[in-house]
């Protein structure tokens, strides 16, 4: 038999070996992303540290289709701008993309509460909100120069058939026609929230470029165990997905950065699995100096 014949297979058995024996390694991310803005406390883009060897996403918060008046309801679909617009206006975003060639810009739908009510997704029939949506989105991407777009609905009036019909058609057109290049949905672990998400994944998964799981929707002292342990189920539920983890500077719950969640992020990146870091809020950040936010993008950057 040819001795060439022999060789080749143990070449290509090294070459398998070395190239697939982590192969989420390459999974490993530079992506870095924050919530602004929905707390009208006066934080600018320019305010929050930059590292210029991640990837910044600021994520605009919120736009959302209710009226804006004592007593909010809901407006099928046409959405307005309810971010802190005296400090994140469009020319703003303008001088922060110019400045900061690794920073990019969306915005986000939905949200918890308006006038401390909350926003429910609340379409009167399918096709009446997606057209609607379309609509009003564009114009606010176009007026703030955007580049993507963040689903954040975390209250229901509608089957999870039907919040996925309607996001779903609303990322088709919004990809399609260059309106946005890149989206995510902020789901959470609740029972009222994941069948809507999950039944958008399962339909519209492909145009979802990464899942902001609010992992600090979990419980106060989460230990870096269970973190790690709902980071799993969610990349299992989400399944093929960019699954980021999160922490919030809020007081909120989950594993905080000070127990432990950059060495949880460190494990992850070992396995080759830290698809990213994402942040809320900015706003409440800004007293202490956005400590956090210089430590998760440090982390990213680092090669190892």
């Amino acid at each position: 038999m040819n001795s060439h014949m022999l060789v080749l297979p143990l070449i290509l058995q090294i070459f398998i070996a070395l190239f697939s024996s982590n192969p989420a390694v390459a999974a490993n991310s530079k992506l870095f992303r924050e919530y602004i803005g929905a707390e009208d406390k006066g934080v600018t883009f320019s305010d929050v540290p930059i590292n210029s060897q991640v990837n910044f996403h600021f994520i605009l918060s919120f736009a959302i289709d209710y009226t804006n008046s004592s007593t909010p309801s809901p407006t099928n679909g046409d959405f307005g701008v309810y971010w802190d617009t005296e400090n994140l206006s469009p020319s703003h975003v303008f001088s922060i993309k110019s400045q900061h060639p690794n920073v990019k810009v969306a915005m986000s739908l939905g949200g918890d509460t308006i006038n401390d009510e909350h926003v429910y997704f609340s379409p009167k029939t399918i096709n009446s909100w997606v057209r609607n949506a379309i609509h009003s989105i564009t114009e606010i991407s176009r007026k703030y120069n955007l580049d993507g777009i963040d689903i954040d609905y975390e209250h229901f009036h509608a089957d999870p058939d039907t919040f996925a019909e309607c996001i779903g058609r609303l990322l088709l057109f919004l990809k399609q026609n260059g309106v946005v290049s890149f989206a995510s949905i902020a789901p959470y672990n609740d029972d009222s929230v994941q069948p809507h998400y999950l039944a958008l994944w399962r339909k519209y998964g492909h145009l979802i470029d990464y899942v902001n799981f609010q992992f600090y929707a979990y419980h106060k002292g989460t230990t870096i165990s269970q973190f790690l342990k709902y980071f799993h189920e969610q990349s299992s539920n989400y399944r093929g997905g960019k699954v980021l983890v999160s922490f919030g500077t809020d007081g909120s719950g989950g594993l905080s950065p000070q127990n432990g969640f950059f060495k949880a992020c460190r494990r992850l990146k070992r396995q080759g699995k830290l698809h990213g870091i994402f942040v809320w809020s900015a706003d409440d950040s800004k007293k202490a100096g956005f400590l956090y936010e210089k430590q998760s993008q440090t982390l990213l950057a680092r090669s190892t």
